[in-house]
């Protein structure tokens, strides 16, 4: 289990100096946001995707996926009405699944929440459908990349579709494919589900469709600055063998975003000392 950073928290900094803190606060990784890295991310060149990839093994850690998708280039969405944007997102997408793989990642988290809303006028079915389709219509490219593509399910006050781990669950198990899993982050997970962390991940791990975490507060802040605990949750990971990695991903960044980093890496370290992980 590899403990990461997403690297947003820590985006004023040029990319190989996020990797030099990273690894000197001990993480075991980065998890990318695209945008950070160019403009037009599903664009990037070899050069660029080499010099990414040689940064952070410079500095002895993984690049382990990417997560917030959809933010650059603008104007895409899983859930429009007009075809020719599904259509340029779908290609985006599959672009995306290629630079994880290029950049050595296992998995991509789609969260993107501004990307996946209900148009005016719209139901919440057929916005739906139209973002499964999407999900089918990369599952192969993933498959053959050898990634992971990991349906985040959010709060609703940060999208209306896709709300709950079953929600997720349902649109995996209608795709079918080996390389479409869920991943549970917490934050929302603390908002939308009944269950306190540690339960989630006994009821849902279990069932295999679990393949990424993502650990942040409910309030938004980073592990260790709420309400939530996490230790029971790192105690199930451990019981039921998980294999995946565990990404920070504060939103609130406090004192700041490096402070935010040190802060939730001590936390998890702590724990995982404390029950032998």
């Amino acid at each position: 289990m590899r403990i990461a950073l997403c690297n947003e928290v820590i985006a004023p900094m040029p990319f190989p100096r996020q990797c030099e803190y990273a690894a000197k606060l001990g993480y075991d990784g980065l998890e990318i946001a695209p945008y950070t890295l160019s403009e037009d991310p599903h664009r990037m060149g070899a050069a660029q995707i080499a010099a990414a990839r040689s940064a952070a093994q410079d500095c002895g850690i993984a690049v382990t996926g990417l997560h917030w998708l959809l933010v650059k280039p603008g104007g895409l969405s899983i859930s429009s009405k007009d075809e020719a944007v599904r259509k340029k997102t779908v290609e985006v997408m599959r672009r995306l699944i290629d630079l994880c793989a290029d950049l050595g990642g296992r998995y991509l988290v789609h969260g993107s929440p501004q990307q996946r809303r209900i148009e005016a006028g719209e139901t919440r079915a057929a916005a739906l459908a139209r973002a499964k389709e999407c999900f089918a219509a990369v599952a192969g490219r993933a498959e053959q990349a050898g990634v992971l593509y990991c349906i985040e399910p959010l709060s609703s006050e940060q999208t209306p579709l896709i709300n709950t781990l079953e929600e997720a669950a349902q649109i995996v198990a209608e795709i079918g494919s080996p390389a479409l899993k869920t991943m549970l982050d917490c934050s929302s997970a603390g908002r939308m589900e009944k269950e306190p962390l540690g339960a989630l991940a006994e009821r849902w791990l279990p069932k295999g469709l679990i393949a990424h975490v993502q650990v942040n507060d409910r309030n938004r802040r980073g592990p260790g600055q709420g309400e939530q605990r996490f230790a029971p949750l790192f105690a199930a990971l451990k019981r039921h063998g998980y294999a995946g990695d565990v990404a920070v991903e504060p939103f609130d960044y406090v004192p700041d975003g490096p402070g935010a980093a040190a802060r939730a890496i001590g936390y998890i370290r702590g724990i995982l000392e404390a029950i032998g992980g």
